[in-house]
Parts: C-alpha cells; sequence; structure tokens
C-alpha cells in the first residue's frame, strides 16, 4: 500500500467534521493507509475525552498547538509527513488549511481542502487570510454542499469548488428491530409511551439549544427531550430548562460515543441550529429512520427526506413548536432511510475524496482571488 493520505484537522473533540475525518480514515483503510493530524490537543487526552478515538490511536497525531500563529509548526508537520511518506493532505476548515496546506506546498504534494460552512467568513479577517491562503497554496477546493460552494462562490467569485456531499455509514446507523427500540427506550428509564425527541449538538450558542428548550416549553404533551452533546452552555442551559419548568422532561446526557442506541431510542431528531454547513446528525438519525426537525441553514435543507422531514426558520421558536407538534400527532409511518441511502452514503463520499487525493491526480487551475 503506498498510498498515504493525511487529514489535517484543528483539533479531535467530538463533532461533525471530526467524525467525518474518522468516518473517511475507516472507510477508505483498504485502499489507502489514512493518518489525521489533530493541530490541538495531545493523545491521552483526547481519547479520555472521546473513546472512540482508541481505535485508530496509531493513525492519529497531535500537534499541541496553543493559541495564536505557530509558525514552528509547518515545520513539525513537513517532519511527520516525510516520516510518513504522505502522498497526499486533506484539510478541513481554515486553521488546517494555513498549516498543513504551507506544508503540503513545501513537499509538493497533493492537496484537497474542503470547506465545511462559510458563515466564519462574514469576519473580514477570516476573508482576508483564507483569500491569500487559496491564492498562495492553491488546494483543489472542496465545499460539502452547493450552498457552500455557493457561499465561497460570492466571496471568491474566480473559484470554482467541486462539491462532495457529506455522508454516513449506512450500515452502521440502520433502524433498529422494534425489540431494539424498547431496549434502547428503557435503559434510559422513559415510558415506552412517551414520545422521545433528540438533539445532538454541541452545547454552544450556534446550536441554537435556548430555541428549542423554549419551543418544547409550550408543547404540554407526553413528550421527553434527550440532549447529546456538551460545551459551555450545558449550566446556563440546564438552569433555563429549570425556568421554564421543564427539566423533568430534560435529560442532559454529555458526550456520547456510541450514538445508535440514542437514534433507536428516539422518535423524532431535531437540529435547531443557527448555522451550518452540512451536518452529519440529521443523516444519521434518518439512517436509523428517524424524521426530523432542522433550521433552514446552510445545506440542512438538502438533506431533510421531503416526505418526512421538517426545516424551520433559524432561531423561531414557534415554528419549532409548531413542527413538533405536527410530528407528535403525525401517524405517517414512511421511514426516511431510503432517501439517505440516494443522497448522504459515506461509501459514495470516501470514493469521490480518494479520486481528488490519489497522487496521479493533478491539480486543476486556480484563478486568482
Amino acid at each position: 500500500m503506498n498510498k498515504v493520505i493525511v487529514q489535517v484537522v484543528q483539533h479531535l473533540r467530538p463533532g461533525g467534521i471530526e467524525t467525518m475525518a474518522l468516518d473517511l480514515l475507516k472507510q477508505l483503510d483498504t485502499q489507502a493507509e489514512v493518518h489525521i493530524f489533530s493541530l490541538e490537543g495531545d493523545k491521552a487526552s483526547a481519547i479520555k475525552k472521546w473513546p472512540r478515538l482508541a481505535e485508530t490511536a496509531h493513525r492519529l497525531h497531535f500537534f499541541d498547538k496553543k493559541k495564536g500563529i505557530d509558525i514552528t509548526l509547518v515545520k513539525r508537520i513537513i517532519q511527520t509527513l516525510m516520516h510518513l511518506k504522505a502522498s497526499s493532505v486533506h484539510s478541513h476548515h481554515i486553521g488546517p488549511l494555513l498549516y498543513a496546506g504551507m506544508a503540503a506546498k513545501y513537499l509538493e504534494l497533493k492537496h484537497v481542502h474542503t470547506e465545511h460552512d462559510a458563515w466564519h467568513l462574514n469576519k473580514k479577517s477570516n476573508k482576508r487570510l483564507q483569500r491569500t491562503l487559496i491564492s498562495v497554496l492553491r488546494p483543489m477546493l472542496v465545499a460539502d454542499c452547493s450552498e457552500v460552494a455557493t457561499a465561497l462562490i460570492e466571496h471568491f467569485p474566480a473559484i470554482n469548488p467541486k462539491i462532495i456531499l457529506n455522508g454516513v455509514d449506512t450500515h452502521h446507523f440502520s433502524p433498529p428491530t422494534k425489540q431494539q427500540k424498547n431496549s434502547a427506550k428503557a435503559h434510559l428509564k422513559i415510558s415506552k409511551q412517551t414520545l422521545l425527541v433528540g438533539c445532538a449538538a454541541r452545547l454552544e450558542t450556534v446550536k441554537g439549544h435556548q430555541f428549542l428548550l423554549k419551543a418544547f416549553s409550550r408543547t404540554h404533551l407526553d413528550m421527553h427531550l434527550l440532549l447529546a452533546g456538551d460545551g459551555s452552555l450545558r449550566n446556563s442551559l440546564e438552569d433555563l430548562a429549570e425556568k421554564l419548568d421543564i427539566a423533568d422532561r430534560v435529560t442532559f446526557l454529555g458526550n456520547i460515543d456510541d450514538m445508535v442506541p440514542f437514534y433507536h431510542a428516539i422518535d423524532l431528531f431535531c437540529l435547531p441550529s443557527l448555522n451550518e454547513g452540512l451536518p452529519l446528525s440529521p443523516l444519521e438519525a434518518q439512517a436509523c429512520g428517524v424524521p426530523v426537525i432542522v433550521s433552514n441553514v446552510g445545506g440542512c435543507k438538502s438533506i431533510v427526506c421531503p416526505k418526512t422531514g421538517i426545516t424551520v426558520a433559524a432561531g423561531n421558536v414557534k415554528d419549532l413548536q409548531e413542527a413538533l407538534l405536527h410530528h407528535s400527532l403525525s401517524s405517517r409511518r414512511v421511514s426516511p432511510r431510503q432517501f439517505v441511502l440516494s443522497k448522504g452514503d459515506l461509501n459514495k463520499t470516501a470514493q469521490a475524496y480518494f479520486q481528488l487525493l490519489e497522487p496521479n491526480v493533478s491539480k486543476s487551475p486556480l484563478l486568482e482571488v
């Protein structure tokens, strides 16, 4: 095996980009030797916080970057790329574009860069930096959905990014049997008759949990809300649940290593984000047969099964409330799984990236931006 692909992320904490990198590592394992570089953190601490990392620990490399610019990091990345005999580099987001891009340029390696959202470019300093990096490093640009591609072109009119949709492992994420669903609910010690609404996202402002809690407080039905994930807003969100008098109907689960039992337990998935690129969690939920409610931001609308899902305006409590009530009262039993099989299967995503990352694929010209 002479193809060595290195993916580069800012950190390896639970999140969509990081999960995608791990999924691609696993999916491409028979075709290439895939490693992941994490600019921040160290291996022991990362595995402790996210046990899933342990199964591929030998392919993970941490550089313990601190805050601020660290030019010495480029040299360390170059040395590690040389040691691994890397043939191509795949960077995710702006920080990895800077450091891994400079290293790839120095070593004349194939460099593919994926943008998972574009809202960070609304900050002028980020936009100036990205324009410079694209012009100087000239990576093959990928957007994870058409909405992100359109936004990138609005910021940098001369570029032409390729679109590769994110995907999920549809073998791993599959619908439960009746027994599996009952078991997953029983594990949570919640009545089988109670409608379980789930949300899996970092507990940060951008994910919009506060709007979901407010909408949920207005339902007054036999519903229970499960929040998977952790973050800086956990205490304030717990306080909000108390204030809204729904603390007994909301469970904060923290980070979950294996999400399948979570999706098997819930009856409805909701992601009320204020900004997104193309999130994985709605695809995972639908692959398990769970209908979804998502904010109409980024590429979210494109990954919602039109027969079972609903998109709502971001930050709109009334829209969320009505969508929750609609699903709770609906008798429709159509599964959204077939939609994911056709739109968001990880194997298609992995093969599209592999074709770009193969060393013999030449870089396409990139216009000045």
